[in-house]
């Protein structure tokens, strides 16, 4: 049925009765946006100014992924401004920017009960829940998806605005004049965009803007590889000469700096410390002290670390579990436990009459591990917070600290700041909890940095999981796949980490209210690219007492490396060879099969046999549509320190490319992160607590440490799709297929040497 926005839904409810539902038309939001001297705002996306400067907001987290370039990069494309005068400020908190695309995948997070009713009532309940609750959260690559369409069509208004007003000085038509390079000209007629800033901010936008016939970007000619960018990233000079600002950088008047310990979890209680050990540190100006954690202000932070330590807090631990507790819970239930069906394609359960092979591969927590800790500033003045803070979900913190001071949400400002890194460790908001108590407490404006201690005990790692594989295998001789099914043991990732966002409960909270519930996005991914007759996916919710979230690469991570080594595992047994047989299984998948061919190709692949030292492996995030595709080749030697691996190559297709450099450089990062990720070393837990707290002890791979990476793009006209992951995802089974044809043992468990060798 066809309902209009404005209209009136009426159909049939689960068991037969009548469900009616009304909808209004998304609010027509204020322009959030504030003009400074000489500017002139055109929409919720930019402003310009009467020195012809092109000032946009991007509503989504700087994080090194480059999207404070890539939504700017849209937008001077489509209104046609030199690069050269454009210049970024992050958005405000505003319904104006809700990310619809991400709060349709978070669905179940934030209204479970609702989800799946119907398409047409996802669709109403998310946009209106989107503009409601201001969600403009950075995650799973969704922000292309989410504003590209919206800063196109503001940048096409703003040009068409500039267009007219030029046209009116000139007695032409609008529609004449050419608007390239922050000129607009029509004939022997010029006029820059500062010229025009003024009269044309006055006009009113067409309705639909005039887009440009071709999409926004930047794909450079093949002759042009070694060329400069297009586009260079807006960021990148005061990244090299560091003026650019994170919320450490912040300095405001008054201001004293704030040091923490925390208990081991969240169930952990401040038992006692001695108030009396700060007395001979310099600088100290007070301490705060919570259910679960202990701070000390000072005139610098080193001395209100050695207060801290001086002070000699303790606790008492709730949840004292150790990674062999946590291993045995989910070995147990993998084998055994009660499931709920995720995933049934084609022939579904009856089709599996047999087991021809079964492995299980096992996946130790992995944590974000930035290289920047959490780091906070705020002041508390006559009854108003202002918090500098970098956040994934800058309203979801800016709510969670109105709470914790009891204040209303209007009444805290929250000015968003850039995060060096995140691997989605800021999606979480403990620290702007923290920091709005103790400078309520203070009265007086604080910066709070985690220690290292700090940050590796509060940051909740990606989930464990036991993934166990079983698979029938025709009879006829090319060991083809006739039924897969998994079985995936792992804690219910998501609905934990949805607790804690959108209902702003404590880690403990979340694992008891979420506890044996079916979760699908914890086992997102394990419905394989491969076009075969049958595949049953289960999710086995275990609580191992440890609290776990989001970190780069997600359910993916163990998805992909449970599939990728369980078929290369199938064709060492049965002699196949690794490059056909997965050829074979993508049926009509096209763009991934063109991804292997040319990863194999730049590789050099031998057919991976025996001692070649090659492994390869290929990977969709997505659907078949827009999914990002890639395959990889690891070449691994042996050398004088053992195993090492030497090379990799890797064949990409995101579909549309809007800025190739930074294209470039995710992917390169993401491969570079999932060599950490297998051949890191394992984060331990004895007693609640990481084994370790040293970044060291992380095993993190160096510049000495990487291989040569190659990677080519496939050229796409598809929809842009997220590089951020694919790398991430794909280098582990890559890596640990390169293992098995050098040394001839299989490793399956993350990090692949866990277990040594």
């Amino acid at each position: 049925m066809q309902v209009s926005r404005r209209g009136i839904l009426t159909g049939s409810a689960i068991g037969g009765g009548l469900l009616v539902a009304w909808y209004v038309l998304p609010r027509n939001y204020p322009v959030p946006l504030q003009p400074g001297a000489r500017e002139h705002v055109y929409s919720a996306y930019l402003k310009i100014a009467e020195d012809s400067v092109v000032t946009i907001a991007v509503p989504q987290a700087e994080m090194g992924q480059g999207i404070t370039t890539v939504l700017p990069q849209i937008i001077a494309q489509e209104l046609g401004a030199d690069w050269r005068q454009v210049a970024v400020e992050p958005a405000p908190i505003s319904a104006a920017y809700a990310n619809i695309p991400l709060a349709r995948r978070w669905m179940e997070m934030w209204d479970p009960v609702a989800a799946g009713l119907s398409e047409t009532t996802d669709d109403i309940l998310v946009e209106r829940f989107a503009g409601e609750a201001r969600f403009t959260a950075t995650a799973d690559g969704t922000a292309v998806d989410a504003f590209a369409d919206d800063c196109r069509s503001a940048a096409a208004a703003a040009r068409a605005m500039l267009a007219q007003e030029a046209a009116d000085r000139w007695d032409v038509s609008w529609e004449e004049c050419l608007v390239e390079r922050g000129i607009v000209s029509q004939g022997e007629n010029r006029a820059t965009f500062g010229e025009l800033a003024a009269g044309a901010a006055e006009r009113d936008a067409p309705e639909p803007p005039p887009l440009r016939p071709e999409f926004p970007e930047a794909s450079p000619a093949p002759d042009m590889a070694d060329a400069p960018p297009f586009f260079p990233r807006i960021d990148l000079p005061s990244k090299v000469d560091g003026s650019y600002q994170f919320a450490s950088d912040v300095r405001l008047p008054g201001m004293v700096y704030c040091a923490i310990r925390h208990g081991p979890n969240d169930g952990s209680e401040l038992t006692g410390f001695e108030p009396d050990g700060a007395d001979n540190v310099a600088g100290v100006v007070g301490a705060v002290k919570s259910r679960n954690w202990l701070a000390v202000a000072a005139t610098n932070w080193w001395s209100a670390q050695k207060a801290l330590e001086a002070m000699k807090p303790q606790f008492r631990t709730a949840f004292p579990v150790g990674s062999a507790e946590i291993n045995a819970r989910l070995r147990t239930s993998v084998d055994g436990g009660a499931s709920f069906r995720i995933a049934e394609t084609g022939f579904g359960e009856e089709a599996m009459t047999r087991i021809d092979m079964a492995r299980r591969y096992e996946v130790e927590p992995a944590p974000a591990a930035p290289l920047e800790t959490a780091s906070a500033a705020a002041r508390f003045t006559d009854g108003r917070l202002e918090l500098w803070i970098a956040s994934q979900a800058p309203e979801q913190a800016r709510r969670a600290a109105a709470k914790a001071v009891g204040l209303a949400v209007e009444e805290v400002a929250l000015y968003p700041m850039p995060a060096g890194g995140s691997f989605d460790a800021r999606l979480e908001h403990d620290h702007a909890i923290e920091i709005a108590v103790i400078a309520k407490e203070l009265g007086r404006p604080v910066q709070l940095t985690w220690s290292r201690r700090d940050e590796m005990i509060k940051a909740r790692p990606r989930t464990p999981s036991y993934t166990l594989v079983g698979a029938q295998l025709s009879q006829t001789g090319d060991a083809a796949i006739e039924a897969l099914r998994l079985r995936i043991a792992c804690p219910p990732a998501s609905h934990e980490f949805g607790k804690r966002l959108f209902g702003n409960r404590t880690s403990a909270a979340a694992i008891r209210e979420s506890a044996g519930k079916k979760d699908a996005l914890a086992c997102e991914g394990a419905v394989p690219a491969y076009r075969l007759p049958s595949v049953v996916v289960d999710h086995i919710p275990v609580e191992i007492g440890l609290p776990v979230g989001r970190v780069r690469g997600n359910s993916h991570s163990y998805t992909a490396f449970a599939i990728e080594s369980f078929v290369d595992e199938i064709v060492a047994t049965t002699g196949r060879e690794p490059l056909s047989y997965r050829m074979v299984m993508l049926g009509d998948d096209v763009r991934l099969a063109a991804c292997l061919q040319r990863a194999a190709q730049m590789a050099r692949w031998n057919g991976g046999e025996q001692g070649s030292g090659q492994g390869i492996a290929c990977y969709r995030i997505g659907d078949p549509r827009t999914g990002g595709r890639i395959a990889c080749v690891a070449t691994a030697r042996q050398g004088e320190g053992g195993v090492r691996v030497v090379e990799i190559s890797a064949a990409v297709d995101i579909g549309r490319i809007i800025n190739p450099d930074i294209a470039h450089q995710q992917i390169e990062g993401g491969l570079i992160f999932g060599i950490g990720v297998a051949l890191g070393n394992a984060l331990q837990f004895r007693a609640g607590l990481p084994e370790s707290f040293d970044y060291a002890d992380l095993g993190l791979p160096t510049l000495e440490d990487c291989p040569e990476i190659q990677i080519e793009f496939i050229p796409s006209t598809a929809p842009s799709a997220d590089p951020g992951e694919l790398g991430a995802v794909i280098a582990p089974p890559a890596i640990a297929n390169a293992l098995f044809s050098a040394t001839g043992l299989r490793l399956r468990r993350l990090p692949l040497l866990s277990g040594g060798i």
